[in-house]
């Protein structure tokens, strides 16, 4: 009997393929123009995205790419094919199964389509998609799903995805363990989301606070770190109205005042290390946190492509082919 042939699809957000003002303003567009990124009715956003943030943030974006950048290219593409790779190989010690692993962007290149595309092109009868954000939100993992609706009907293979793994054992495990030597002598580990507005949780009853919030308590628990030990905040907000709180600039700004002189921080909704890690937070809000009083911070890097990271990957993608 011939073996069913099984494709699986990464996703992570996407990059700009240069450090340059230029592709940058071509990430920011297409990113922006998402109405899950940005939902407010097109005829009063677009004319502030073109007129204004696209004159306007690019330059300054691509100052902060420039510092993360790699001969790899960025950071976050780097990253998310070594994870394919890995994840690749891993499944390749299995004789009795047939896997080809792929990767597709929400935004640019390589996209949604075309990783399906070339599992087409290998023969995939069934695919599961697993996009890389472990707490769900309308604004990120729902928009991986929009763009396989989109082209769903030019693939003859069944289509799954696995929309979210916040509590998954082995992922809260590999976040406990990729923390655990460098907590020993700091006064509190500081676990960082990326912000969202507090309306999509209100309104539209976005599961993403409560994700977040269930999983950095499985991580100090995992940790046994008593409520003083640790504690979880929200990175990354744009304008003016209210995002989910607390908000991890303020705090960095407070913390030393309130005699945490000492940190570690770790990002867990993030599945690879990117502008908002390596820049945002090991080097912004350790600025913030070391001119506000405080002694020491510690950025301990993201999942990436660790054997605990990876080999979790293969168990949930997996379970799901089991599952349908």
């Amino acid at each position: 009997m011939s073996k069913i042939k099984r494709g699986v699809l990464l996703v992570n957000l996407g990059t700009p393929a240069e450090p340059t003002k230029q592709a940058v303003r071509e990430f920011l567009r297409v990113f922006l123009s998402d109405p899950r990124v940005v939902d407010l009715p097109r005829i009063i956003w677009l004319p502030i995205l073109y007129g204004i943030i696209l004159n306007v943030r690019p330059g300054k974006v691509a100052k902060n790419y420039q510092t993360i950048w790699t001969d790899l290219g960025s950071p976050l593409m780097a990253t998310s094919i070594a994870q394919c790779e890995q994840l690749q190989k891993l499944f390749d010690q299995d004789p009795d199964a047939d896997y080809r692993v792929e990767l597709g962007m929400t935004y640019l290149n390589p996209s949604i389509e075309s990783g399906f595309r070339k599992l087409k092109e290998w023969g995939a009868e069934k695919v599961v998609v697993l996009p890389l954000y472990p707490q769900y939100s309308t604004s990120t993992t729902a928009s991986v799903l929009d763009q396989i609706d989109e082209v769903r009907d030019q693939f003859d293979f069944e289509i799954d995805m696995i929309e979210e793994y916040h509590n998954n054992p082995d992922y809260i495990l590999a976040l406990a363990d990729s923390v655990k030597d460098h907590i020993n002598d700091v006064d509190k580990l500081v676990m960082s989301f990326h912000g969202i507005p507090k309306r999509y949780v209100v309104k539209k009853g976005d599961p993403y606070q409560k994700h977040c919030e269930e999983t950095a308590r499985l991580v100090a628990e995992s940790l046994n770190l008593g409520n003083e030990k640790w504690e979880m905040a929200y990175q990354s907000r744009v304008g003016k109205e209210e995002w989910l709180k607390p908000y991890l600039d303020e705090r960095m700004e407070a913390l030393p005042g309130e005699g945490t002189k000492k940190i570690v921080a770790i990002c867990p909704g993030f599945s690879a290390d990117c502008l908002e890690t390596l820049e945002e937070i090991a080097m912004e809000n350790q600025e913030t946190f070391i001119e506000a009083g405080g002694e020491s911070f510690t950025y301990v890097e993201a999942l990436n492509d660790s054997p605990s990271h990876i080999a979790m990957m293969k168990r949930i993608v997996e379970s799901k082919f089991q599952a349908v």
